[in-house]
C-alpha cells in the first residue's frame, strides 16, 4: 500500500513553517515532505495536492526531492495546484480530480531601490521563470517559448486541459480518457512583512502567555481583515 503524503495550503520555507502552525494555517514546508519521505524509505507514495503555492524555492526543494526519490511517486491533484504547486505536479506520473485546477504564472517578488534595482530584479525574475520553467519543459516537451506564453497571462486549466496540454497525466475516474505520454510567486498566505514582525517578537510562542495570546489574536484578525480585502 503506497504512503500518503500530503501537499497542502501554502508551500512555505521550513524556518517559517512553525508560524503557520502556531496560527493554525495549514502549510507544507521542504521538512515535512523530506521528513515523510525518509519515513516511506522506499515504499510507493501518493502526493495529495491542493495547494495555491508560495514560496518558489520552497517549492523547487520539495520538487526535487519527490524527483530524487528511489521509490515510486504517485502526483494526485485533488483539488489545485497552482504557482509553486504547479511545479511539484510536475515530479512524477500525474493524476487530477475531475473538478481540479491547474495554473501557472510567472515569479513575482517585493524590492525598492532606483531604476538600477528595479532593471536588476526584472533579470532576476526572468532567471527564476526560467527555472521553474525548466520542470514544465521536462514533462511535457513544450518549448520555451510556449511556456513563456502560458506563464505571462497567468494560465488556468481545467482538468482536461492540464491533460490536453501534457502537464497532468490523466484525469481521475475518467475510464474513456487515455493516459497522456510524453523568490515568492503570489499567494494569499500570511505576508512576507508579518512573517517578519512574528520573528521578531516572538521567539518561543506560548499560547498560555497572556501576552502572546493577545498578539495571536490579533494576528488572526489581522490575517481575516487581509484574506478579506484580497476577496474583494
Amino acid at each position: 500500500m503506497a504512503k500518503k503524503i500530503n501537499v497542502k495550503g501554502d508551500i512555505v520555507q521550513s524556518g517559517d513553517k512553525w508560524i503557520y502552525n502556531w496560527l493554525g494555517i495549514e502549510a507544507t514546508s521542504p521538512q515535512d515532505v523530506n521528513r515523510a519521505l525518509s519515513d516511506a524509505n522506499g515504499q510507493d507514495i501518493d502526493v495529495d495536492i491542493n495547494s495555491g503555492g508560495g514560496d518558489i524555492f520552497a517549492g523547487s526543494e520539495i520538487y526535487t526531492a519527490l524527483r530524487n526519490y528511489k521509490g515510486n511517486v504517485q502526483i494526485n491533484i485533488v483539488g489545485i495546484a497552482a504557482s509553486a504547486a504547479s511545479v511539484i505536479a510536475m515530479a512524477g506520473k500525474s493524476k487530477i480530480t475531475p473538478t481540479g485546477l491547474f495554473m501557472m504564472h510567472n515569479v513575482s517578488s517585493r524590492t525598492q531601490g532606483d531604476y538600477r534595482d528595479m532593471e536588476h530584479q526584472a533579470e532576476v525574475l526572468k532567471t527564476a521563470n526560467q527555472s521553474i520553467a525548466n520542470a514544465y519543459k521536462d514533462k511535457t516537451g513544450l518549448s520555451d517559448t510556449e511556456l513563456f506564453k502560458l506563464m505571462d497571462k497567468e494560465t488556468w486549466m481545467s482538468a482536461e486541459d492540464a491533460v490536453k496540454n501534457k502537464f497532468i497525466d490523466e484525469v481521475m475516474f475518467d475510464t474513456s480518457s487515455q493516459t497522456v505520454k510524453g523568490f515568492y510567486n503570489s499567494f494569499s498566505g500570511i505576508p512576507y512583512e508579518a512573517i517578519e514582525k512574528i520573528k521578531s517578537q516572538i521567539k518561543k510562542p506560548d499560547i498560555e502567555n497572556k501576552d502572546n495570546a493577545v498578539f495571536l489574536l490579533q494576528a488572526k484578525l489581522n490575517l481575516l481583515k487581509l484574506k478579506g480585502e484580497n476577496n474583494d
